[in-house]
């Protein structure tokens, strides 16, 4: 079997902490990166790195404007690349709009587009190296009734043009479900991921429909929008109760007429594109927010499949456990298993943030366990707050900081630094910690 092949991410900005942020966040993601602090550097970077996966140009670099290095930079690459600045104004926004990029955007990065854009590199790296990751691919499987339905449900729709809906809280596996739809369709044209809530709104309808010359100022050539670059194949329509109302009718024309219609164009273009959408949430909810036109919903929802939590089918944890720490030892040449205890434990908890949280708590298992043998104590939360909202700990005081230490650290890939800088403690103090921590397990 070949070896996953790492999503290459270069990232183009000479502000050391930013720097350091981002590529801890990329290697807990699987990245492999690269970083140039100046335009003298990027340059021969960019050519030894040809076409990498994903592209982040910081504007204000010591010797010049990230813009300057357009001219050293292929189409391919272009449309890889984000454009970033800590100090935004309007010109270097129309410039930047100009070339084909993914996203001009502002700091700090929320942590939703740096998923989202940690993803599309993800993609790009299975495209160009052939292969799933299997940990990933894991998360369809079990023999669980509701994983069973989900599977036959896939499987008899992929090969019509209908509209899938996908309905499942996040880390149940829908994006997976959507590739598994794509790859049985036997579509030969792309697999197009789109976040309708990453995206800036402004933006985000030059994305999805393109635009031409000329459409709007610094618009100095055509774009190929989504639908276009997912043409014969699949675009995949994530988070769609967050896409801006103002563009939802436009959406649904298109579904509708299957043409679309550039910023700009007097002329729609025949786009032969099948769409799967997602939600985390309730559908039904979200139209009675106002935040999903109920006729646009019924188009999408012409085939809904509901993604099970993992709660619901507890017979699937502890296989899929299994599972992701048997990628770990192929990915790391280790041996290491769960004893009956640890995977009694995982079937008694909660896991709240589903298939995405198991794969996390074992991640976190196999890098604490000194031993072959996990055992249930080794078993630590992932505790990560949700956005703009408070998380309540429970517990003693003591558990509590040990949650915050363990979990800031998987965030920051082990990081210590970085944690203990987070944490506001020193980094001695951290590995008294965790030194403590393992002589109690």
């Amino acid at each position: 079997m070949s070896p996953p092949t790492s999503p290459a991410v270069l990232l183009i900005d000479d502000d050391a902490s930013f720097a350091q942020s981002f590529s801890s966040y990329a290697k807990i993601h699987g990245c492999d990166v690269a970083v140039a602090t100046t335009l003298q550097h990027a340059v021969p970077m960019l050519r030894q790195h040809d076409a990498p996966d994903l592209v982040v140009l910081d504007l204000g670099l010591p010797d010049g404007s990230g813009l300057d290095l357009m001219h050293h930079v292929s189409r391919d690459t272009m449309e890889r690349l984000v454009v970033v600045t800590g100090d935004p104004c309007a010109d270097t926004a129309r410039r930047a709009q100009q070339f084909p990029i993914i996203e001009y955007v502002v700091k700090p990065l929320r942590r939703r587009l740096l998923n989202d854009l940690f993803r599309r590199a993800s993609d790009n790296a299975r495209s160009r190296g052939g292969v799933a990751d299997e940990g990933a691919s894991a998360t369809l499987r079990g023999r669980s009734r509701a994983m069973v339905d989900v599977r036959e449900r896939i499987r008899r729709i992929a090969r019509y043009e209908d509209t899938v809906l996908l309905q499942g809280a996040s880390g149940t596996g829908k994006e997976l479900a959507a590739r598994a739809i794509h790859v049985l369709s036997g579509r030969e044209g792309s697999f197009v991921a789109v976040n309708c809530g990453a995206s800036h709104s402004d933006l985000l309808g030059s994305h999805l429909f393109g635009h031409e010359r000329g459409s709007f100022t610094g618009a100095v050539r055509d774009h190929r929008g989504y639908f276009e670059q997912a043409t014969d194949g699949t675009l995949f329509l994530d988070e769609i109760t967050e896409m801006p109302l103002e563009l939802q009718p436009y959406l649904l024309r298109v579904l509708e007429s299957r043409a679309v219609t550039p910023i700009g164009a007097s002329r729609a273009r025949d786009v032969a594109v099948r769409v799967v959408a997602a939600c985390n949430v309730d559908p039904m909810v979200a139209m009675e927010q106002g935040k999903l036109r109920p006729d646009l919903y019924y188009r999408l929802a012409q085939f809904p499949i509901r993604m099970p939590a993992l709660a619901e089918r507890p017979e699937d944890i502890a296989p899929l456990a299994e599972e992701f720490l048997d990628a770990l030892n192929r990915r790391h040449g280790q041996a290491k298993y769960f004893s009956p205890g640890a995977l009694e434990a995982l079937q008694r908890r909660p896991w709240p943030g589903n298939v995405r949280e198991l794969k996390h708590v074992v991640r976190l298992a196999f890098i604490m366990s000194d031993q072959d043998g996990i055992e249930a104590g080794e078993l630590e939360p992932v505790w990560t707050p949700p956005p703009d909202s408070a998380q309540i700990l429970h517990g003693t005081l003591e558990d509590i900081e040990r949650q915050a230490i363990l979990a800031t650290l998987a965030r920051h890939g082990d990081n210590k630094t970085l944690a203990a800088r987070q944490l506001g403690i020193s980094v001695k103090t951290i590995y008294n910690k965790l030194d403590r921590y393992r002589g109690r397990s």
